[in-house]
């Protein structure tokens, strides 16, 4: 019977897929079924032959890898490894090369022979290519074919670089690069016009000889594309639907890479569900949406025919689940995103008391407050309560090189306007210049530079939140140093940063915390930051203020949190929205054209009211009131 309702909650689904809790678990199972391929073959005095792949998926399984051999004593002697693909040109020295990826994360650590180690040559003159890519293939064979090829996929579906459009029997080959691969490549090449446009790469029917396929993929980011690749029909314009045709592929997931797959986003469709509260709301939305209605309009007809005939039966009737829904969503909508003052708070998504909160707001980058949450920030202010706003990184990543030399002509002006010595000044800036010149793609800044920028965007700061209201030593600028650590180190947190967010949060001892929960952010630092704050919060847990303190949850241009997982909703007025957009503009290093605008080419200002409105929009078409805006929160308990 177990196997029957297995077979039913995964009918969509059109290969094997494993689902573990979180990334950790499923990259120490995946290290560990490699380590096992090893031994067995070392038992019988054979090669493993391993197909690798790079990208930041199976860092934490190269990781164990290296772990297990230091700790656990397996060599690597009997391994030979093919690389599935390398940027074209690139040199092999680079720090973006996948040699200099794969020697960092791995080959440096265990005592692999480098002899058996194949990585496609991104120096090799193109007229040498063809060859080159026949050659890998001939080696491959000579060893009797891969034991194991391990897989990431790429958000346009690619395996190895295989891009949309590849054929399912394709070879070793050079390609051309997607432009949305290239631009989730581009932070580590210091901008999209540096990375390079083509690459080698092992072809799918390379991959498919392969006696055993391991698919990895974690986060919500790549949630869309594994929906396509194991739900979906086999297609060429997403390549990782041809593995559905391999009787040797397992994809292995984390909960949030597999949270799109029918059995967990719409349970209700495939398998009898447990119907609490959450699970009753994400359905009847769902259905609401589905069918284009307001959640009063829908019918038993409706339920019964859309999967949802359990949910009628066990709760209904049905009239009466819209109505507990409908009020569910109308008691998120709050104009008072502090609580308000001597009024009934129980349907209330914040309490009444204290009338004034202390209310900090977390913004990893210098611009995410006003971005995410500009016109809630207003809004606390000016109801009275006592508003601070924190910025955990100085954000000189972000400015380019000619916002910086124009800060510094600008300062060499006003200097002598003034009669002041300017010979420093001079001194700097030509040495600015000559870096700029030869600055190689993503190369660190001198120190200098990093904290020119750091200044710049610390002035922009400064200027939204005063637009904001708060008053100078309610601005907070916390420079965690794992921001610049980061750049040269994968696993940058460290005691420094959770002692300076400690110190900061106990000497505030807040009622309210904003944070921002927008883990789509591709620069990762939203998630690193949130972590930081979670670590303190949990040594602070016997502090006296922690009892009263409530976390939510903000997002940002990148991502919105869903309907249903909404638990305040503040709305705003078309005057709001102008304030708002104001306060954004206070950040003008980070208009027009940002430095790193991740896949989406409008202004933060365009995306954050865009955002709003679609949220304001959601809310209506479910038969609630119509607001210009609205800015979404998740409480996170602690």
């Amino acid at each position: 019977m177990a196997r029957l309702n297995l077979l039913e909650e995964t009918r969509f689904e059109k290969l094997p897929v494993t689902v573990y809790p979180n990334q950790d678990i499923a990259s120490k199972k995946v290290a560990r079924r490699i380590t096992d391929l090893i031994v067995s073959k070392q038992l019988k005095g054979e090669n493993a032959i391993l197909g690798l792949a790079t990208g930041v998926t199976p860092i934490e399984v190269y990781r164990e890898l290296v772990r297990i051999h230091k700790e656990e004593g397996v060599s690597f002697k009997n391994v030979i490894t093919f690389n599935l693909d390398e940027y074209f040109p690139m040199k092999p020295t680079s720090p973006q090369s996948y040699v200099t990826f794969m020697k960092e994360n791995l080959f440096n650590h265990i005592d692999i022979n480098m002899d058996n180690v194949h990585i496609p040559d991104g120096t090799i003159p193109i007229e040498e290519i063809h060859d080159f890519c026949l050659n890998y293939e001939l080696k491959i064979t000579a060893l009797g074919g891969l034991d194991l090829q391990i897989l990431g996929i790429g958000r346009t579906g690619h395996i190895g670089f295989n891009e949309p459009g590849s054929a399912p029997n394709s070879g070793t080959r050079l390609v051309t690069l997607d432009d949305l691969t290239r631009r989730d490549a581009s932070r580590d090449f210091g901008g999209k016009e540096n990375v390079p446009t083509k690459s080698i790469t092992m072809g799918i029917g390379t991959i498919f000889k392969a006696r055993e396929i391991i698919l990895m993929a974690w986060n919500t980011k790549k949630a869309f594309i594994i929906k396509k690749a194991v739900e979906g029909e086999i297609s060429s314009e997403v390549p990782a639907t041809y593995l559905q045709l391999s009787e040797n592929v397992e994809f292995i997931l984390d909960q949030d890479a597999a949270s799109e797959l029918t059995r967990f986003n719409t349970p209700w469709l495939v398998k009898d569900c447990t119907w609490d509260v959450p699970m009753i709301k994400k359905a009847v939305i769902w259905l609401a949406n589905t069918l284009g209605k307001p959640i009063l309009k829908l019918t038993e007809e409706d339920y019964n025919n859309h999967g949802m005939a359990q949910l009628a039966t066990e709760k209904g009737p049905v009239y009466n689940i819209n109505i507990h829904i409908f009020n569910k969503l109308q008691h998120t909508i709050t104009g008072w995103p502090g609580g308000k003052s001597k009024a009934d708070d129980s349907q209330r998504p914040e309490r009444a008391v204290p009338d004034k909160k202390r209310s900090i707001i977390f913004s990893p980058h210098p611009d995410d407050d006003v971005i995410s949450m500009g016109g809630t920030f207003i809004r606390l202010v000016d109801q009275g309560h006592d508003v601070h706003v924190a910025y955990q990184t100085s954000g000189n990543t972000a400015v380019w090189d000619d916002d910086a030399l124009r800060f510094v002509e600008f300062a060499k002006d006003f200097s002598k306007s003034i009669n002041l010595d300017t010979n420093k000044l001079e001194e700097l800036y030509v040495s600015m210049r000559k870096f700029m010149e030869n600055k190689q793609p993503n190369q660190a800044d001198t120190s200098e530079i990093q904290t020119l920028k750091g200044l710049i965007r610390k002035g922009e700061a400064t200027s939204g939140a005063r637009f904001a209201g708060l008053k100078d030593d309610h601005i907070h600028f916390m420079a965690l140093p794992f921001y610049d650590r980061g750049k040269t180190n994968r696993n940058p947190v460290s005691e420094d940063d959770v002692r300076i967010t400690m110190e900061l949060l106990d000497k505030i001892k807040p009622h309210q915390i904003f944070a921002a929960g927008d883990f789509a952010d591709p620069h990762g630092t939203h998630k690193v930051c949130f972590d930081i704050i979670i670590q303190a919060l949990e040594r602070l847990k016997d502090k006296a203020w922690i009892k009263d303190c409530w976390l939510w949850l903000y997002r940002g241009a990148w991502h919105e949190f869903e309907t249903h997982e909404i638990q305040m909703a503040v709305p705003l007025s078309p005057q709001e929205v102008e304030r708002k957009r104001l306060a954004i503009f206070k950040h003008q290093s980070q208009k027009d054209i940002p430095v790193f605008p991740g896949d989406d080419a409008r202004e933060f200002w365009v995306r954050a009211e865009d955002r709003t409105r679609e949220t304001a929009k959601a809310y209506d078409k479910l038969g609630l009131a119509e607001y210009e805006a609205m800015e979404a929160f998740v409480r996170w308990e602690f």
